[in-house]
């Protein structure tokens, strides 16, 4: 089938139109973030006439963005672990046992991903198990936020795991847990990769859950670093901006390197499926 080269031109402009429209606020903050503080005040498109480097290096000092970063890194990590430990287990679950029960499961947890957060019970919850303010507390909480989006993902890729599989191990006399984690697990690599990968940046990128949970400064990640020092200096522009760039840094390489990931771990799942 022959190709129609105004439309391929047509829809490739409004690609690229659109693509530079949701670049412009990121090239924004890039460009005020060289600024000086007189020239960032107008928050405006143009270049700057000098590269101020020292704006990142006042940001890391006053905004002690080394302790947000590891305290970010930790949050992040531990909770995409614990994430995709508890909703790999649970697609493999619902999955190979389609009871009207697991099904009924699966349909109420990803109703997770498009219903709100009540956020009046959830501290509720929250206080009487004592994880207000606590890092295990906000590190629970990202990873549960998480189940919905992954499940559904993983469970779609399970279904494309041969039955034969689990009942070659069930034979050979493998317990459940270790069928699972020794035969199936492997399986999974490319889902639980690109499932590791986007909950690893939404993780990252949160800014409500800390912000309500985590009183504590010492225990702030760089998402509210940023708001803490937006605060002390609300007529900075340059720095604020600086400090917004080092923070969405780390999501920005991460995604670049596990782009191709997430293409063919969601793409594989689905032709699969």
């Amino acid at each position: 089938m022959k190709k129609n080269p105004v439309q391929f031109v047509l829809k490739n402009s409004f690609a690229w139109v659109l693509s530079i429209i949701m670049f412009i606020p990121l090239l924004l903050i890039v460009v005020n973030s060289f600024k000086d503080r007189v020239g960032a005040n107008s928050m405006s498109m143009s270049l700057p006439k000098t590269l101020h480097w020292s704006n990142f290096a006042t940001v890391i000092e006053e905004g002690k963005l080394v302790q947000s970063f590891f305290n970010s890194l930790f949050y992040t990590s531990a909770s995409t672990v614990l994430g995709i430990a508890l909703s790999s287990i649970a697609a493999y679950i619902f999955a190979r046992n389609a009871t009207k029960l697991n099904r009924f499961l699966y349909f109420f947890i990803i109703m997770g991903i498009a219903m709100p957060i009540n956020f009046v019970t959830l501290t509720k919850v929250m206080q009487v198990t004592n994880l207000m303010n606590t890092q295990l507390g906000i590190i629970i909480l990202l990873a549960v936020m998480s189940i919905p989006f992954s499940v559904f993902l993983i469970y779609g890729f399970v279904n494309s795991v041969p039955r034969e599989l689990d009942e070659a191990g069930i034979v050979d006399g493998c317990p459940p847990l270790r069928l699972f984690y020794s035969i199936i697990l492997p399986l999974l690599t490319p889902v639980i990769v690109t499932v590791g990968i986007l909950n690893f940046m939404g993780a990252w990128n949160d800014f409500v859950l800390p912000l309500y949970y985590l009183n504590d400064t010492a225990k702030w990640p760089m998402t509210l670093a940023v708001y803490n020092f937006f605060g002390r200096f609300q007529v900075n522009w340059n720095l604020v901006s600086a400090d917004i760039v080092l923070t969405t840094l780390p999501v920005i390489v991460i995604y670049l390197l596990g782009q191709r990931y997430i293409i063919s771990g969601m793409t594989s799942g689905s032709v699969k499926g």
